[in-house]
């Protein structure tokens, strides 16, 4: 059976080393790092999403100011709040959560943001920047899919990569990030032909499809590692991930979890992030 990656256990880690790195700039330079989480719409699962990245701040040291918009808000006027929260000097980090109502461009709107201030590292400097090895900020899952790797002394050198779903915030991201580190990667998608062939050459396998349970042991090489990024809600209420965790788990060396795996990492990682951020800008 393989070995589980508690991403719980890693996530409270690092909001510890958050928590007291915050104190010590508090301390030494005065600075409380300033969050600030922009809410348009009242998309269920994004509303419990900023109650949770609230509470982590409050948990961490991290000053926490949410906006709240309603979905009928313009274009304009949260390019508005964007161009005042860029030179508010108690604010280092800017989020706006995704997704966005459809009378707004995504693009541009994380384009308005000061990519010193991007903590979901989504701004097209920090992406320019990934690709060239020295972003200012990281996509919080991918890097916390890093996080885990690394915590749990997993060498990433000469590895075979396989990467499952190509979007900009977790696909594409974590396939430069293992690049980096020396794997050799492939990214699969929608189109790939005969997906189980490329995925049984994986030593490190990453889901982040959205398909409940889609990954089965036949897909799997004996001895992989594999990353479960997936959170699908079954028709009973369940969460389960991409990979068919009681399947796969056997055959594999470590797994994360789902819920408790990569999940609790997204937020731990936005709390560094907004800390490094307010280090950055001391």
């Amino acid at each position: 059976m393989a070995n589980i990656i508690d991403g719980k256990k890693i996530a409270q880690d690092i909001r510890n080393e958050v928590r007291q790195s915050a104190i010590l700039l508090k301390e030494q330079k005065g600075i409380i790092p300033g969050l600030a989480v922009v809410l348009v719409g009242e998309d269920p699962a994004s509303q419990v999403y900023v109650g949770r990245k609230a509470k982590a701040c409050t948990e961490v040291g991290v000053l926490s100011r949410e906006y709240k918009l309603s979905a009928d808000t313009s274009e304009s006027r949260l390019l508005e709040i964007i161009a005042e929260l860029n030179q508010d000097q108690l604010i280092h980090g800017i989020l706006v959560q995704l997704p966005l109502p459809k009378n707004m461009s995504t693009d541009k709107i994380i384009a308005a943001i000061d990519p010193q201030k991007d903590v979901d590292g989504f701004h097209p400097y920090n992406v320019g920047g990934l690709v060239t090895g020295s972003p200012l900020f990281v996509p919080c899952t991918p890097q916390g899919i890093m996080e885990l790797i690394a915590r749990t002394d997993i060498d990433l050198k000469g590895k075979e990569a396989v990467v499952i779903g190509r979007s900009n915030i977790v696909g594409k991201p974590i396939a430069l990030l293992l690049l980096a580190q020396h794997a050799t990667v492939t990214i699969c998608h929608s189109r790939t032909k005969d997906l189980p062939s490329v995925t049984r050459r994986a030593d490190i396998l990453i889901a982040a499809i959205g398909k409940a349970r889609m990954i089965k042991a036949n897909m799997v090489k004996d001895g992989a590692i594999i990353i479960d990024v997936g959170v699908n809600r079954l028709e009973n209420g369940k969460l389960v991930g991409d990979v068919d965790f009681d399947e796969v788990a056997p055959k594999a060396s470590f797994i994360t979890p789902v819920p408790g795996g990569v999940g609790p990492m997204t937020i731990a990682m936005l709390m560094k992030n907004t800390l490094d951020a307010a280090s950055k800008n001391s």
